[in-house]
């Protein structure tokens, strides 16, 4: 039997078959309800307010996730809730995407390298076919011009062939990819060349737009990725197909969508035209890697982990329907391992981490965060997935980095002072600002070693923190914030919950790096240096991450940041063909070392957990 489900804004009427839950009958429909948690229950970024029809009983998770004041306000996580009558729910309003801080793709490589991109344009004056008995055709006579030998050139490009040549008397513009020609244009378009980095990762999409000639950078837009509506980590995503294989297609769908809106934005704000685009190089994990082909990801989400292709792939933009150049030429590069993807490639290729007489190491901290550790010696990587936590998710009050979401906590005698993005009033808290709490409790002595907050200790507190710590029935909770304190609107409370999920998130990383250091026999006097990547790792304070022990214990001097490292070996191949064959190379060259097949790895991965003794 069909039930009314009206979700507003918008006023969509559905009718769903009784016992759909609000999640699921939305995402049929079309409509976007953010789960980060891919629906499990484990976060809040799916609820949504009753405002008519019968309010549910709250579940357990309801409880857990949303606390007693938004229950009694009539919220419920849609994931959990069923629809048995007619209803009609209210979404919980969506953050403006535009004030989400997402890390960009940096200045660019102009200078770095010499520019070699592979793409060439020849401006020739083809001979055109004169006498009827002259045996020849219209490509021979231009690939003749070009110096070419019999080549396959798609029907697309030979359909536009005869008028160019003679609306131009010959004069036209070749543009090849190697051996393969890409582009025909009456006239001269010689100085009409660029391409595109792409670095998909499970949270944000980074694309830029660069001069082929010179390497400069022209412009660069950064968005959420639409994927994450279906779930924050890559494991929920790969549940999200096997439970309906046609999930592929809205998972691949929506990656395009979001880059085809990059290249029109790139296009409209540089003044380039979409057809002079030639080149496309995509980094990302291996599962963004197959969602974007339309690969099924499923075994990479079941042992052994194995993908379906790790070799570099060059395919036309035709084929994946982008709004460049319809031949131009999408270079994915490869894959190291089934977690370990061509991300982790372009970090060692930008980083340089694979010429380093010294041991050095390399950390992308994600949702799906990667670890490199070696020298020129040897190379070793391996996956350290965080999840979402760090991103906010699966935290009380936690958020992405966006305005009004605080990003920096300072905990002395007089209690707990925050920052937040763009001096907005706060909202909730994201990763930077989850480490930066934890560490000054741990200094404070709110939160023991184990992760604990310590009640006990209480009464040994300053009074000004001492009041924000707190029983709740059975849950133990730090306030960080009261209503109206930073301009909040409510209580922002740290949980003993959140302080786990920290841990977790913290442990996969710390273990990983630490791993990587046994199997290397690297002691951490021995690294001379450590490199944090990407959008969060690139937020934390080096200080923080070391109090609380998400990195080893180095010199402060010994980190550093090296912005988005992914984005930025992505236009390193972009505009040079050896700098993309040298990351083939280290790709081959690296040694994935699985963390949950090492015999000691639950051992590192506990003591990981726990918080650096004071």
């Amino acid at each position: 039997m069909a039930i009314a489900l009206r979700i507003l804004p918008g006023d969509r009427t559905l009718e769903v078959p009784s016992g759909t839950t609000i999640l699921r009958a939305a995402h049929a429909a079309g409509v976007d309800i953010t789960a980060t948690c891919g629906g499990r229950g484990r976060c809040t970024s799916c609820r949504v307010k009753f405002i008519e029809g019968a309010v549910p009983p709250p579940t357990i998770m309801d409880e857990l996730q949303l606390g007693g004041d938004l229950v009694r306000d009539g919220y419920r996580l849609s994931c959990q809730c069923r629809v048995t009558e007619p209803i009609t729910v209210e979404l919980a309003p969506p953050l403006d995407e535009r004030a989400f801080q997402i890390l960009g793709a940096g200045a660019g490589v102009a200078g770095r390298i010499p520019i070699e991109s592979g793409v060439v344009k020849h401006v020739v004056k083809v001979a055109l076919p004169r006498e009827e008995h002259h045996q020849t055709s219209d490509l021979e006579q231009l690939l003749e011009a070009i110096g070419r030998a019999p080549a396959d050139v798609h029907p697309d490009l030979l359909r536009q062939l005869p008028a160019a040549l003679r609306e131009s008397e010959g004069e036209v513009t070749v543009t090849t990819f190697g051996s393969t020609v890409i582009g025909v244009e009456r006239g001269d378009t010689a100085l009409m060349k660029f391409g595109l980095a792409v670095d998909i990762g499970t949270t944000s999409v980074v694309t830029s737009l660069i001069e082929l000639e010179s390497g400069e950078q022209l412009a660069s837009v950064s968005s959420l990725n639409p994927q994450a509506v279906f779930g924050g980590d890559l494991m929920s995503r790969i549940a999200f197909v096997q439970f309906n294989p046609g999930n592929l297609r809205k998972l691949q769908t929506r990656i395009i969508g979001l880059l085809n809106r990059h290249i029109e934005q790139l296009t409209r704000e540089s003044g380039v035209l979409a057809k002079w685009i030639y080149k496309v190089v995509v980094v990302g994990n291996t599962c963004m890697h197959h969602l974007l082909l339309g690969i099924d990801p499923s075994y990479v989400g079941l042992a052994p982990y194995a993908p379906v292709l790790r070799h570099p792939l060059v395919i036309p933009a035709r084929e994946l329907h982008l709004t460049v150049a319809s031949e131009a030429r999408v270079c994915l590069l490869p894959i190291v391992a089934g977690f370990v993807g061509a991300d982790a490639v372009a970090v060692a290729l930008a980083t340089r981490i694979h010429e380093s007489a010294a041991v050095r190491a390399a950390v992308d901290i994600g949702t799906n965060g990667e670890v490199l550790l070696g020298s020129r010696e040897r190379l070793w990587a391996c996956s350290a997935p965080a999840g979402p936590a760090l991103e906010g998710a699966q935290i009380r009050h936690g958020m992405r980095g966006a305005a009004g979401a605080i990003d920096r906590v300072w905990v002395d005698g007089d209690g707990i002072h925050v920052h937040t993005i763009g001096e907005a009033a706060a909202q909730g808290i994201c990763g930077s600002g989850l480490i930066d709490l934890i560490a000054g409790l741990l200094d404070a002595g709110v939160i023991d070693w184990t992760g604990l907050i310590d009640l006990d200790r209480r009464a040994a507190l300053p009074p000004a923190l001492r009041d924000r710590v707190r029983q709740v029935g059975d849950a133990r909770e730090v306030v960080l914030l009261r209503s109206g304190e930073a301009g909040a609107t409510r209580e922002i409370v740290l949980t003993q919950e959140d302080v786990r999920q920290v841990q977790l998130a913290k442990g996969a990383i710390a273990s990983g790096i630490a791993l990587l250091q046994q199997v290397a026999g690297v002691g951490s006097e021995r690294v001379a240096e450590l490199m944090l990547a990407g959008g969060f790792g690139n937020y934390v304070s080096i200080q923080s991450a070391l109090r609380i022990g998400l990195v080893p214990p180095l010199p402060a001097e010994k980190i550093r940041y090296v912005g988005n490292a992914a984005s930025l070996g992505a236009q390193l191949c972009l505009v040079s063909e050896p700098e993309r064959a040298r990351a083939e190379r280290i790709a081959r060259s690296i040694e994935h070392v699985s963390l949950a097949a090492h015999p000691q790895f639950q051992d590192i991965f506990v003591d990981c957990m726990n918080f650096p003794r004071g």
